[in-house]
């Protein structure tokens, strides 16, 4: 699935550089789910965002699936987000005045889906979710958890190979965190996704098949026992 090889990272900050990523040498299994934590400032949403597509690496080679992201181009980069990769973030992210539906809908555009087809797999994707009763619904007349799920959905609902995670439970309340990681762990043993989250909680990093430390730029990786 994924094969890091040297990847560096680098932000010019005033006069200034610094370097997020400092030779990140990295394996992502197909189906795997891999947990990253660290202390703050040290890469970890870096990372996340170069295999992702969000960003690129300043040098090494981030091999996807036989392609280098690396030498992408923009359109084929963007190409690749909305069919392969699914993201959800702490914040949720969902556009305020669009409905739960209409949230979900929106990853759906990029891939010229009619629009029969996408309110349709929209509907699908949130009822499973348990939020069939709160398709009409907008952002702020849902709990944290429920938009969440919203998020989930629409990370979801395009079919991506892998879904990313960045503090997926950062704003949820212990009951709630462990409602939205029990989602995400049925869904990734059911869909078959590799799944990589980044996370400072160690009850969700436990869940992981493998937990990645990131120090200073760099990565160490171990397997759960």
């Amino acid at each position: 699935m994924y094969k890091l090889t040297g990847v560096t990272k680098d932000y010019p900050k005033g006069r200034a550089t610094v370097h997020a990523l400092r030779g990140v040498d990295l394996e992502i299994q197909d189906g795997e789910w891999l947990a990253i934590q660290g202390p703050t400032g040290h890469g970890k949403s870096t990372l996340l965002q170069i295999i992702g597509g969000l960003d690129r690496a300043t040098s090494g080679t981030v091999d996807f699936d036989g392609r280098d992201l690396t030498k992408l181009r923009e359109t084929q980069m963007t190409k690749l987000r909305a069919t392969s990769v699914g993201f959800i973030f702490q914040t949720f992210n969902l556009i305020p005045t669009l409905s739960a539906q209409e949230n979900v809908e929106t990853a759906l555009v990029p891939l010229g889906v009619s629009d029969r087809t996408r309110r349709a797999r929209a509907v699908e994707a949130l009822s499973s979710l348990g939020l069939g009763d709160r398709l009409r619904h907008l952002p702020g007349e849902l709990s944290g958890g429920q938009q969440q799920r919203v998020a989930i959905a629409r990370a979801l609902v395009k079919e991506p190979k892998v879904l990313l995670a960045d503090e997926p439970t950062g704003n949820l309340d212990e009951d709630t965190r462990d409602e939205i990681i029990g989602v995400l762990e049925k869904l990734w043993q059911e869909k078959g996704l590799t799944m990589v989250i980044v996370t400072h909680d160690s009850t969700v990093a436990r869940r992981a098949q493998r937990l990645g430390t990131m120090r200073n730029g760099k990565i160490t990786v171990k397997q759960r026992v």
